[in-house]
């Protein structure tokens, strides 16, 4: 049986396996990545507690208990239990009732998973090809910038007059300015310092710093899965990605008093990031109660020098998506007023993390 669970958690199609009674007989990991239960906590429930509304699952069990024939439906809607409404396509079949106690199988197929996976190669490779269009553009700029300089202290070293190098010190400046900004741009190019690291560490770090940044006065509510392991990452590089993320709620927000952060975390079986599949996955959400990022630069968030204040620099979103991305995660957005949040998935292995 140890076995057969084991072949059940490499199928990435959820599959729930019932008894005559329609109580579970088994859950792969994908069932229960699909479903948002656990195995251990729902084996030998009955097949109306796995979701909040259950009639659309209980009507095609029932058909096929009673007449033994398999049954397929497609984009059928399931309400889970946390709330969240799911469409997949289902298969029912029937087993003899020699083999084991199992007299049905269930096939649970997400029909938008295909569309995610699009959605994601997508987000992805347009990702990627902004990074490429950065680094070229900032070695366009990057050269003449150190020409411009170069002249400016051999012109300050002819200059008759010592009163005059103020300006070629002007000139040193900003081409030292549009360095530094350049760099930003590109942000952390350094090999990432891989080590076995406790997300919550890092939250509660990020937390002790916005709450000192705030002189206490943010409200930050925590809502840990305490189950979580340790992973491989830079524990540098992942502080400030969730560093700027929380920080550009904070500075989102009317005053410091009215802002709430909230921190989750889960675990995530067979994780996908774009086409990839992970066995373990951890998903945080940084889920603020601001006004909202504007319809019009949504699409654009992560996109280096979009922002929506005027003293904002648009680089510290861009920054915590490519240091998550290096990890071998994905960072999204979904914003509306009143509710952002902002969602890493994370691997629970380093086989994508970029290390140089």
């Amino acid at each position: 049986m140890h076995q057969d669970q084991d072949i059940l958690d490499n199928i990435s199609t959820g599959i729930i396996a019932l008894d005559a009674q329609l109580c579970v007989v088994a859950l792969n990991a994908a069932g229960q990545a699909l479903l948002e239960i656990s195995e251990t906590r729902y084996v030998g429930c009955h097949a109306r507690q796995l979701l909040l509304q259950p009639d659309n699952l209980l009507h095609g069990l029932q058909q096929v208990a009673r007449e033994k024939s398999p049954l397929s439906q497609r984009g059928i809607s399931l309400m889970l239990l946390g709330g969240q409404e799911i469409h997949v396509d289902m298969m029912v079949t029937p087993v003899s009732e020699s083999q084991c106690d199992i007299a049905l199988l269930v096939e649970i197929q997400p029909v938008d998973r295909l569309l995610k996976i699009s959605r994601e190669e997508g987000l992805i490779h347009s990702q990627e090809t902004t990074r490429a269009v950065i680094r070229g553009l900032a070695h366009e700029i990057k050269n003449p910038l150190g020409g411009v300089r170069g002249a400016a202290q051999l012109l300050a070293r002819a200059l008759p007059d010592e009163s005059l190098t103020e300006y070629t010190q002007v000139i040193i400046r900003e081409a030292d300015r549009l360095r530094d900004l350049v760099d930003r741009l590109l942000g952390p190019n350094q090999k990432l310092n891989l080590q076995q690291r406790n997300i919550h560490e890092v939250l509660e770090h990020v937390c002790n710093l916005i709450t000192a940044e705030s002189n206490n006065q943010v409200t930050i509510v925590r809502d840990y899965d305490p189950s979580l392991p340790e992973f491989p990452a830079d524990r540098a590089q992942m502080v400030q990605a969730v560093l700027n993320i929380v920080r550009n709620a904070l500075q989102a927000a009317e005053s410091p008093r009215q802002c709430q952060i909230t921190l989750r975390t889960r675990a995530q079986r067979q994780l996908t990031v774009g086409a990839v599949r992970h066995r373990l996955g951890c998903r945080v959400d940084i889920i603020d109660n601001g006004p909202g990022v504007p319809d019009d630069l949504l699409h654009a968030v992560f996109a280096p020098m979009v922002t929506g204040r005027a003293d904002g620099t648009g680089l510290g979103l861009s920054i915590a998506q490519s240091i998550i991305n290096r990890h071998g995660g994905l960072l999204e957005c979904e914003s509306s007023p009143g509710l952002t949040r902002f969602t890493i998935q994370l691997p629970m292995e380093c086989k994508n993390a970029q290390t140089d």
